[in-house]
């Protein structure tokens, strides 16, 4: 019999990016149903959903907010000393700021081009880099868990400048858990295959959709609560003998035939 909770995350305080976004609001309440705290990061620390956010999870455990633009290094090392100052500290941080472009690659431009790797790949890495340093200078064991995608491994038509961004990412994470598994600072990457959201409903609830849905082995899109276990898995001391790795949640779409 274990005599812990190796997924309680009662203590730790976790900051997530990007929390206003669909994806986000769904793992901060993950964090929190496992008794984290939250400081819940977005551009627009104000915003009705971020605000709604904190009000919904406050009861249950200590929730910030916190202004945090990762297209910008000045911002997120103010957000992290910030955090660091009066957090006491982040024990976990979930990359999970992200935006995508559907032109081709023809289409796409430098500034369409620069927009997504530097919010998606260099802000992540920036933002990862800063906790690190937070964690190396306290001399505390540290856990980064950065959302990637499916598309970092495998490619559509009109998601270039996203799949490059979520495959650098995918490197980064092997890269920096490599460099900083001595400072018990542990790096893995949790990779959702489609997952419905408020920015993608509409289009997967179309016939335009249906082909790709029919590919997925399990026949169907996700929602953000099949994350759930993986996210907490890695979160958590359950993976403490985890680092470098991706976690693929994605109904099968991995398997298939492009």
């Amino acid at each position: 019999m274990f005599n812990h909770t190796p997924f309680d995350m009662t203590g730790k305080t976790v900051l997530i990016t990007g929390a206003s976004g669909g994806l986000g609001g769904r793992f901060a309440e993950t964090m929190a149903e496992a008794g984290a705290g939250l400081i819940l990061a977005a551009r627009k620390a104000d915003s009705p959903r971020l605000v709604a956010l904190q009000r919904q999870l406050g009861d249950k455990v200590e929730v910030k907010r916190l202004s945090l633009d990762v297209s910008s290094p000045e911002s997120i090392t103010d957000a992290i000393g910030y955090a660091n100052e009066h957090a006491d500290g982040i024990d976990v941080l979930i990359n999970n700021a992200g935006i995508a472009d559907t032109s081709s690659a023809t289409d796409m431009d430098y500034e369409k081009w620069s927009r997504v790797l530097d919010i998606n790949l260099t802000g992540a890495w920036l933002t990862a880099r800063q906790f690190a340093l937070q964690r190396i200078e306290k001399k505390s064991p540290g856990v980064i868990v950065n959302i990637t995608s499916v598309l970092g491994h495998r490619v559509l038509s009109g998601v270039l400048s996203y799949a490059v961004s979520k495959a650098g990412l995918e490197q980064m994470t092997r890269a920096l858990a490599l460099e900083w598994a001595r400072h018990d600072i542990r790096v893995n990457s949790l990779a959702p295959g489609y997952i419905v959201t408020d920015m993608n409903r509409d289009y997967l609830q179309s016939e335009a959709a249906a082909p790709m849905i029919k590919a997925i082995p399990q026949r169907r899109v996700g929602e953000p609560k099949d994350l759930d276990g993986a996210l907490l898995l890695l979160a958590s001391d359950a993976s403490a003998f985890m680092t470098g790795s991706t976690v693929v949640v994605d109904g099968g779409h991995m398997q298939a035939s492009l």
